[in-house]
């Protein structure tokens, strides 16, 4: 058995059973020997492509996934989709055959390349050793919550690997599974802290982040939250974990709505759950008031004060400080009654008033904002847009969302079932990832209904991939903010006077582009157009459909300064 075959039979041994991948002639037979131990391999149409959707079905199977490209260009092409993987901390196996002669046009400092977008590398290097380092790779990707290069020698795994290894060739293999990475438990001084902070907090507001999306996490925070009287949030990573809570204001940072920044900022207590409360979640600070004590629990102690300065920090698995910090207030709870009972005080009720739920329950939503509605007859305001679309849709959806002026209104108006409900491939901003990220999260969630949500210019940069959505057979719908133009630029740039041509395009039929790839399609120019998306959904959905949604272009989106303070 030669190196590439044992390695594709102990990678699916191992747990990678779903790979993404464009195959070339390096990776040929490691990709088929994956398959044939019973992987599910899907051909992307772009290297970039294939790593946006490993990555996407990563953060919504929770499972690792692996990307298997070909040497040199393949992995180049592939870069921007890992650079999104590595800085979201995504468990990814990328499967790269190397050339190891400088003097082969095929031939890049594959190491480094992966260490510059913040990946981690390994490589097989012996056909002794190939598969127990192929095993490690993994171990590192799902232990150590990274983004991993296997780097594949060609002439490495051309070679015969020895007998001792021959077990491969046995069906009844047990599988070789690495551990999930194990709950981080917090020191009982810092749980000890946090108890105290939280007992003294008349307003406090956690906000979960990538750390915090589980069921267990979730559960936990919510009954803390309820005892302290906390209101919640996330970031947009996190989106939908506290749905349906009443005391959920949605997410916190630059796509917060008016109500939910007010409620934050008059936080006396910002507690991060797994979130690294950064530029974006908190608005760069603006959203943490002057008096305002801010916590950090993250099972990652290098995670803590990264991005700003906290008054407390925590190290430990969210679910389980929460539940450590429950247990904690529960042994002092008693007392601490005892103390109010004498002092004629009652215990506080925190954020938790009657006027603060019903203006919750009433502004909190961006759909339940005023705005004045911008549409003609030749373009729909995307807010319009966006809320008909979330009356029509079905409530279980998956969503992919592209970067852009757009991306604020699917992600913010288009409401989510939970945490697995809302993709968002944003770490590295890159446009393009939007469709490929919709069908990674479609591969992995195929109970829902798969949406992914695009600006033109990153519809026209993916649209490769609606080949791959209609190959499928995935019964996605693919809505493009078409206004035109790279929106940002032009409303960032615009005012100043400068010239916009460069970011400015002639008219775009993008309907008649998906129809070229066996989609149906519309395109909306007034909500009486949606009748057409109505009646795709009534219907048998037997192909995808997009529409080419022709939306207003006369201002920037609320949170567009914000991200350009980010640069």
């Amino acid at each position: 058995m030669k190196v590439a075959e044992a390695v594709g039979r102990a990678l699916h041994s191992a747990g990678v059973g779903q790979v993404f991948g464009v195959v070339g002639s390096g990776n040929f037979h490691l990709t088929n020997a994956l398959v044939a131990a019973g992987s599910r391999f899907v051909a992307a149409r772009h290297e970039g492509g294939a790593a946006t959707m490993a990555d996407a079905y990563a953060r919504m199977s929770g499972e690792v996934a692996a990307l298997s490209v070909h040497q040199g260009p393949g992995l180049t092409n592939a870069m921007t989709g890992i650079a999104e993987a590595a800085k979201s901390r995504t468990p990814l196996l990328v499967l790269a055959p190397e050339v190891t002669e400088p003097r082969s046009n095929f031939y890049v400092d594959q190491e480094a390349l992966a260490r510059s977008v913040g990946a981690v590398t390994a490589r097989v290097t012996s056909a002794e050793n190939a598969v127990a380092q192929a095993l490690d790779a993994v171990r590192r990707a799902v232990c150590e919550r990274r983004t991993v290069l296997l780097n594949l020698p060609l002439a490495v795994q051309a070679l015969d690997v020895p007998d001792v290894a021959g077990a491969l060739d046995d069906a009844s293999i047990p599988a070789v599974v690495p551990p999930e990475r194990a709950p981080v438990e917090p020191e009982s001084v810092e749980v000890e802290a946090l108890a105290r902070v939280l007992e003294t907090s008349r307003r406090p507001v956690f906000v979960a982040g990538r750390g915090a999306r589980s069921p267990a996490a979730r559960d936990a925070l919510a009954a803390l939250a309820e005892r302290h009287g906390a209101l919640l949030a996330t970031s947009a990573v996190a989106r939908g974990l506290f749905h349906g809570d009443p005391w959920s204001l949605d997410v916190s940072g630059g796509f917060a709505s008016p109500l939910a920044a007010e409620l934050i900022q008059a936080a006396d207590l910002i507690v991060g759950w797994g979130c690294a409360l950064n530029m974006w979640t908190m608005r760069h600070g603006r959203l943490i008031g002057p008096d305002t004590t801010v916590v950090q629990v993250d099972d990652d102690a290098s995670a803590l004060g990264a991005h700003r300065e906290v008054h407390l920090g925590v190290t430990g698995d969210v679910a389980l400080t929460a539940r450590r910090a429950l247990e904690t207030d529960d042994a002092n709870r008693q007392a601490r009654q005892g103390q109010l009972a004498e002092q004629g005080q009652k215990a506080s009720e925190g954020f938790r008033t009657a006027d603060i739920g019903v203006a919750i329950a009433a502004r909190v939503r961006w759909r339940d904002v005023p705005y004045e509605d911008t549409s003609s007859r030749e373009r729909i305001d995307p807010r319009t847009l966006s809320i008909a679309l979330d009356d029509v849709l079905p409530a279980e959806r998956v969503i992919g969302v592209d970067s852009g002026n757009f991306m604020g209104y699917p992600s913010m108006y288009l409401s989510v079932p939970d945490e697995n409900g809302l993709c968002f491939t944003q770490a590295f901003q890159s446009i393009g990832l939007g469709l490929a990220t919709a069908i990674g999260a479609a591969l992995a969630r195929p109970d829902r209904l798969p949406v992914a949500a695009l600006g033109d210019g990153g519809a026209m940069m993916g649209a490769a991939e609606l080949d791959t959505v209609r190959r499928l057979g995935l019964p996605m719908v693919v809505v493009v903010y078409n206004d035109d133009a790279y929106g940002a630029e032009v409303h960032h740039f615009g005012p100043d006077g400068h010239p916009l041509d460069t970011v400015e395009f002639p008219p775009t039929d993008i309907a008649a582009v998906a129809r070229g790839y066996g989609f149906e399609a519309v395109t909306v120019r007034t909500r009486a157009d949606l009748k057409a998306v109505e009646d795709w959904l009534a219907g048998p959905r037997s192909a995808p459909l997009l529409i080419d949604a022709k939306v207003v272009a006369d201002r920037g989106a609320w949170w567009l300064e914000e991200a350009f303070r980010g640069h």
